[in-house]
């Protein structure tokens, strides 16, 4: 298997907050972004795929992993990493991009489109979500509960909640809550991905990830995806709880001229558990549209 060599760097955003970010390959850039609390490596299997054919792009949002919390905690928001994928396109140089969102990463690309669209050549949504995901997740409304109850204890115990927080990731228990919580089929997802996703999260600074999570609980970008005019492929899970198939179909019928792929048995981690099948969809897409606008959609995936 050939590796495909890997540049690393950093650059400071709108407002002085430092981005990491990592590319591979050569040719039309993917810029690639993971869900709110999650790590490069649930895009294993595309950077490795794409990277081959691709300028293939990650980047670690504000106050995760390698990049930097920022000074104001009013710049947690969706629109701030919104901003961190322009600076980061104009720091690499790159007129235009691919972009592509998982899970929470699909409201930071909708923001990003309809901030500069003219630096989108397309868009690719895995799982994902454009307004409050916690409503009907796992088919009720318990989620949103618990996120406020954690949020309360967290305003009245912050050091025991900091503490717990980051304890969890080494209790075996922890692992399967991780599993469930974030979404794996875990017949298809190997454990040591849970176990990376469950460290890299009880690693984050537990306020600005309640910050950046109220955000997107109040973000709507319905508004925005009629107005999409690029080729835009949404793929889901059938087994996905997290983030169920409405989701994916309210994306679909909105934005006019879109392409859908529903994956059997597909978790809310569609691209961990069957990579095979999204990579060739999603190549069947770029060649399709040639990333030019001009060629005609697949239909029927």
């Amino acid at each position: 298997m050939i590796k495909i060599p890997k540049e690393t760097g950093t650059f400071k955003s709108f407002d002085g907050c430092e981005i990491y970010y990592e590319v591979r390959g050569e040719g039309q850039p993917l810029v690639l972004c993971y869900g709110i609390g999650c790590i490069m490596n649930h895009w294993q299997h595309q950077i490795r795929y794409f990277s081959k054919t691709h300028k293939v792009i990650t980047f670690d949002y504000r106050a995760h992993h390698q990049s930097q919390i920022p000074t104001n905690p009013g710049l947690l928001t969706v629109e701030a990493l919104a901003k961190d994928i322009k600076g980061l396109l104009d720091h690499l140089a790159i007129e235009k991009a691919g972009l592509w969102g998982h899970s929470f990463g699909a409201q930071v690309i909708v923001e990003a489109y309809d901030m500069f669209p003219e630096r989108i050549h397309h868009l690719i949504f895995i799982n994902g979500f454009v307004q409050d995901p916690l409503k009907g997740m796992f088919g009720n409304n318990l989620a949103s509960s618990f996120f406020q109850l954690f949020k309360h204890g967290y305003s009245l115990l912050p050091d025991l909640l900091k503490k717990a927080w980051k304890m969890s990731v080494n209790n075996p228990l922890a692992i399967q809550l991780s599993a469930l919580a974030g979404g794996f089929n875990l017949q298809l997802t190997h454990l040591k991905d849970v176990e990376i996703y469950a460290r890299g999260l009880g690693a984050l600074d537990l306020e600005s990830f309640i910050t950046l999570f109220e955000d997107m609980i109040a973000f709507d970008g319905r508004d925005i995806l009629p107005r999409i005019q690029v080729p835009t492929l949404i793929i889901g899970g059938k087994k996905d709880y997290v983030t169920p198939q409405k989701h994916q179909m309210k994306l679909h019928r909105m934005i006019k001229g879109s392409d859908l792929l529903m994956v059997p048995y597909g978790s809310h981690c569609s691209q961990l558990d069957m990579p095979d099948l999204i990579n060739l969809a999603i190549e069947k897409f770029l060649k399709s549209d040639g990333l030019t606008f001009e060629a005609h959609r697949i239909k029927g995936l």
